[in-house]
């Protein structure tokens, strides 16, 4: 395999992402431990969990620990939503002040009804002006690049990203990531990446493309047939920390290979272990105080097990006790019970 298509670094304002394959902010997923793992297998950048700006002014702790980060995790962008410009630029200086991020991004995609019904996420792309208004109260309050993530528009009637990236671009926005489908259609349906490419001829500050990209070689034709400055990995890389290592290999020309059984085991008690060190640092749980950090990380990772064994012949009988498991023990025993050495049945 061999691509003419190269993946240059990414400028977002000062800062540089070497090899711009990028974790996709997702909410319940993208926390400090599946960040450190996909970073450790060529991840470029990746995003927090999305986060509220208020929660962060008010000083909530539980919104605080969303925001944790690993020694020498860089770049990565704090990735917030919030309507009110004020709030969000103060929420930008706490951001700055803590050292740890390169870069804040802000939601103007989220769907979610509690975040809407705030005026935030997918609610801004109704109003592009607003979009720049807070995008310049955040740049005269730090000196962090400001970057937006957002959609198509809010259904296919809808379709404004045009305005809404130039309002990010005459704002002083230094990169837009866009997830190349419509609010309405949530993560299902063909994402339309000739938009992305339309975009991408009309902007001069970066374009990173987002949606439909389920393998290494999507990433491939991503750059390829948009054009876009960088390619971001959502639902794809989890439970499959290997897809950045599976793009970058790809990226230059050649094929790595599949984790070994034996990797793939190891890097789920990993990914378990350090989930559970997670949850001891947040405490108890409001919603459900009893629960200790080993069965809240249990129950968090089952979201994670059904990534990381798509594919293996007995997945489907894993699945099916994912509700009976309540120690690192019972998800241990499930994974030895997938045939060691068997071939995955598909990528």
């Amino acid at each position: 395999m061999h691509s003419d298509v190269k993946l240059k670094p990414l400028k977002i304002g000062n800062v540089t992402v070497d090899f711009p394959v990028i974790l996709a902010p997702m909410a319940g997923y993208t926390d400090v431990v599946m960040r450190t793992l996909a970073r450790r297998y060529h991840c470029g950048m990746a995003y927090t969990e999305v986060t509220s700006a208020e929660g962060l002014v008010r000083g909530s702790k539980q919104t605080l620990h969303m925001l944790e980060t690993a020694p020498g995790e860089w770049p990565i962008a704090a990735h917030i939503y919030g309507a009110n410009p004020d709030i969000l630029a103060q929420a930008a200086v706490f951001l700055e002040r803590t050292g740890r991020f390169q870069t804040i991004d802000l939601n103007c995609g989220c769907p979610v009804a509690k975040v809407v019904a705030k005026g935030a996420g997918a609610a801004l792309m109704k109003h592009p002006e607003k979009i720049a208004q807070i995008i310049r109260a955040i740049k005269q309050a730090v000196a962090l690049p400001v970057t937006v993530k957002t959609r198509l528009g809010l259904s296919p009637d809808r379709a404004n990203i045009s305005e809404i990236a130039h309002a990010v671009e005459e704002s002083g926005g230094s990169a837009i990531a866009i997830h190349a489908r419509f609010v309405t259609g949530r993560h299902t349906g063909q994402a339309d990446w000739p938009a992305l490419a339309r975009i991408k001829s009309e902007c001069s500050i970066p374009v990173i493309g987002n949606g439909g990209v389920l393998s290494a070689e999507d990433v491939l034709r991503m750059v390829t047939e948009t054009g876009v400055d960088g390619v971001m990995i959502g639902k794809a890389a989890v439970g499959n920390p290997w897809i950045f290592q599976e793009a970058w290999s790809v990226m230059h020309g050649y094929r790595s290979q599949p984790p070994s059984m034996q990797e793939r085991r190891s890097v789920i008690e990993e990914h378990l272990r350090l989930l559970i060190v997670h949850k001891e640092r947040a405490g108890k749980s409001r919603r459900h105080p009893q629960n200790s950090a080993e069965l809240s990380a249990v129950l968090h990772f089952r979201a994670h097990l059904v990534g990381y064994i798509r594919g293996f012949k007995k997945s489907a009988e894993v699945r099916r006790t994912l509700q009976d498991m309540r120690r690192v023990a019972d998800v241990m025993a499930a994974v030895n019970g997938l045939q060691a050495g068997e071939t995955r049945s598909c990528g």
